[in-house]
């Protein structure tokens, strides 16, 4: 992407409504643009960064061997009359009619959609054990919204869905979506804690909050520091093997957000081992027995030929809060520093004497080496306005190409994350930023 090209709306003064880091640096870099409260559009830096994170979840479900599907936003009133949630969800809930005066509703999940669509395929335990999940938008009349994407009232959310004979597939169930979530968060550089967490409108007995661990985040919560030093890339290399002691070793140790807090737990983590900090919740999965199927009338027959209703679970990540999350994370004065795993573009080729022929013919060699997950600040600019605009958005590497060091066929590499700077050849900088 050519920037003289881009339509990239950065600022250079913060809004007076942005009140935290990701909601200010958002703005600023030109990634979204608030329509009304609560509800942005994602402009093409965003969108960049917002597709990367949904499809490292992607690649997470299917390897954990859920299966996409897409269900509308738009749901009808009845289908939440069968669970009881109609009238229980609360203002929250957008509801609707349409011109034929039928009851609808902007969906803010979908457990009994879902399971209205399994209870037209699923008839015997053969059909079972299966996962169904989906990326998108949902809506949240939230009474306050504010930080930004972190608490809107539109957002992107991945929700699945899985399907169990009995207590014990549910349990299986449940500890591969916990291993996927900690190597979905894990693949994005994230740091993420599963905290026990209340079930809240969804229900059921058993649930895990993920948290990432950030100054400005939203919950006090408090952890054994043994968490923060599991390797969960390393530790979990096979998605479909015995789960169950990874998520021993989580489930194991104290993990707690402050409305889970037990004082009398807490006393007995070994002083050396406490951390206490501030969290972002970035996912959500829940164990809730028959609650939905019951109440949906879905129903199987078993191996032995009686009408067995299945166990579910559900789970749920939130990829737009996720980008902000990631900003939260990681980020300086200067502005974000995306992990390479996210990050809009890898490289921003900064040419900083445009007209230049060395210049020119150098930026142009080191940019194409990496289209198009590159962008070439060709702006008639000032050298500082680019410097300061490439830290702004945050790409990890930066080429830096002035007529000193074009003359020598050389280029400066800026590793956003650390600083670092090395003037290095062509070859050597393109192979460091492949490495």
């Amino acid at each position: 992407m050519r920037l003289s090209r881009a339509f990239l709306p950065t600022l250079k003064e913060t809004p007076a409504e942005a009140q935290i880091a990701s909601h200010r640096l958002m703005l600023r870099a030109g990634m979204i643009r608030q329509t009304s409260a609560g509800i942005y559009a994602w402009l093409p830096l965003g969108l960049r960064v917002l597709q990367k994170v949904a499809e490292i979840v992607r690649q997470e479900q299917d390897a954990a061997g859920a299966q996409e599907i897409l269900m509308p936003t738009i749901q009808t009133a009845d289908l939440w009359r069968q669970s009881g949630r109609y009238d229980a969800y609360g203002p929250e809930m957008l509801r609707l009619r349409d011109r034929h005066e039928r009851e609808m509703l902007f969906g803010p999940t979908n457990e009994e959609m879902v399971t209205d669509i399994f209870k037209s395929y699923a008839k015997s335990y053969r059909d079972l054990p299966r996962n169904l999940y989906h990326i998108q938008w949902k809506f949240r009349d939230e009474m306050r919204p504010r930080f930004g994407v972190m608490r809107g009232r539109e957002f992107l959310m991945k929700d699945a869905y899985s399907f169990d004979l009995d207590y014990e597939g549910a349990q299986r169930s449940y500890r591969q979506m916990f291993v996927a979530y900690l190597r979905t968060f894990a693949r994005m550089g994230l740091k993420a804690i599963p905290m026990q967490a209340d079930t809240g409108p969804i229900g059921g007995n058993l649930s895990h909050e993920f948290i990432v661990l950030a100054e400005t985040g939203e919950s006090q919560v408090y952890l054994h520091r043994d968490l923060l030093d599991f390797d969960v890339l390393a530790s979990a290399p096979d998605r479909q093997g015995d789960l169950a002691p990874i998520v021993d070793f989580w489930t194991s140790r104290y993990a707690a957000t402050d409305e889970k807090h037990d004082a009398a737990a807490w006393a007995r983590v070994p002083a050396e081992r406490q951390v206490s900090a501030r969290g972002i919740e970035v996912g959500h999965i829940f164990y809730f027995g028959t609650k939905y199927s019951a109440a949906m009338g879905l129903q199987v027959s078993g191996a032995d030929g009686k009408m067995v209703v299945p166990e579910m679970g559900s789970y749920g990540i939130g990829v737009s809060r996720l980008v902000g999350a990631l900003i939260e994370a990681n980020h300086d004065e200067a502005g974000i520093k995306w992990p390479d795993s996210v990050a809009p573009f890898r490289l921003a080729v900064l040419n900083l004497k445009r007209g230049d022929a060395g210049c020119d013919a150098l930026s142009e060699r080191i940019y194409a080496a990496f289209d198009p997950d590159a962008v070439l600040d060709d702006r008639e600019d000032r050298a500082g306005a680019k410097f300061a605009d490439a830290d702004l958005m945050g790409f990890p590497w930066q080429a830096i190409i002035g007529p000193r060091s074009a003359a020598a066929g050389r280029i400066e590499l800026k590793r956003r994350a650390t600083g670092e700077r090395a003037e290095l050849s062509v070859e050597d900088a393109i192979a460091r930023i492949r490495g």
